[in-house]
């Protein structure tokens, strides 16, 4: 079995030119996959699972609370794409991770014009809200962070002795109960038009030729945010610019929102731990500060 990061994953794809037939021999005897931490992309796990031919590829979903939430194959997210290619577009789109666990219940509070979790728990489908899920082994509580813990304890909506918990991400719950993960609560732009949710804006701009990884944020008053795309490009670029007119176009094109600024960095700044969480927040106010015409130097 291998366990890895979606940036673990994407090194491996990229340096397996370099593999010994030893190292494919002992991929070859890989029989479970799993890649979690961030949203994977399904083309990455394609690729992935290119080289481990006899291994089931799964991309589960979970957190540190508890682990795991929710599962689904590789070949369970071709066969949504195949039978039903609406489910991604529904809602605020984002990354399919499956149906819940033995135990697990699943629930979406939805989001109010401000981004805020206001709504009443509801398993109604294609519902973008906060994702707040109960199970017998999701923690009992934080040790010693008595407001973290009371803030992560979702009460309205709970029955006595219910614990149900806060996640802190978004997403929705298709037609046939699957879960889709479309990013962050703090990482939700208010836009003039309505909430918009970070995941399928980035696979849109990832989707253009060039592009390594995106990021979305929002740049501006909450409410009147203006959404901003922030990219790696392969190979990357050696200083902060804005987007040639053809790149920038390629990925107005494929965004699926309106987009205020196309902006290249030669790396995203993205979590210790995993090497995939990219600091949304910290890339907003970067991104603020580098379009009012100040020199913020490279995202950090």
């Amino acid at each position: 079995m291998i366990f890895l990061s979606p940036a673990a994953v994407a090194n491996v794809v990229a340096t397996s030119g370099a593999l010994s037939p030893a190292d494919l021999e002992a991929l070859d005897g890989v029989r479970t996959f799993l890649s979690a931490g961030a949203p994977v992309a399904p083309p990455l796990v394609e690729a992935a699972a290119r080289l481990m031919p006899n291994a089931t590829a799964h991309t589960p979903y979970g957190m540190t609370e508890g682990l795991l939430m929710t599962d689904v194959t590789l070949d369970e997210i071709h066969a949504v794409a195949a039978s039903a290619p609406g489910d991604a577009a529904r809602s605020g789109g984002g990354v399919c991770v499956g149906r819940a666990a033995a135990g697990v219940r699943i629930r979406v509070s939805a989001l109010d014009a401000d981004g805020h979790a206001t709504g009443a728990l509801t398993e109604s489908p294609d519902l973008t809200g906060e994702i707040v899920v109960a199970a017998p082994h999701v923690m009992d509580h934080y040790d010693r962070l008595w407001l973290t813990d009371r803030a992560s304890r979702r009460v309205s909506g709970a029955r006595p002795g219910e614990r149900w918990h806060r996640t802190g991400d978004v997403g929705h719950l298709d037609r046939a109960g699957r879960l889709w993960v479309e990013g962050r609560l703090p990482h939700v732009i208010t836009t003039a038009d309505g909430v918009v949710t970070p995941v399928a804006v980035e696979q849109g701009a990832e989707s253009a030729s060039g592009v390594a990884r995106a990021a979305a944020v929002g740049v501006g008053p909450s409410g009147t945010q203006q959404v901003v795309v922030v990219a790696e490009t392969s190979p990357p670029s050696s200083r902060v610019q804005l987007a040639g007119e053809s790149l920038a176009a390629s990925i107005r094109a494929a965004a699926g929102v309106p987009l205020a600024a196309v902006i290249l960095v030669p790396r995203l700044p993205t979590d210790v731990r995993h090497n995939s969480k990219i600091d949304r927040s910290g890339l907003a106010a970067w991104a603020s500060r580098l379009l009012r015409g100040e020199n913020p130097g490279r995202p950090a």
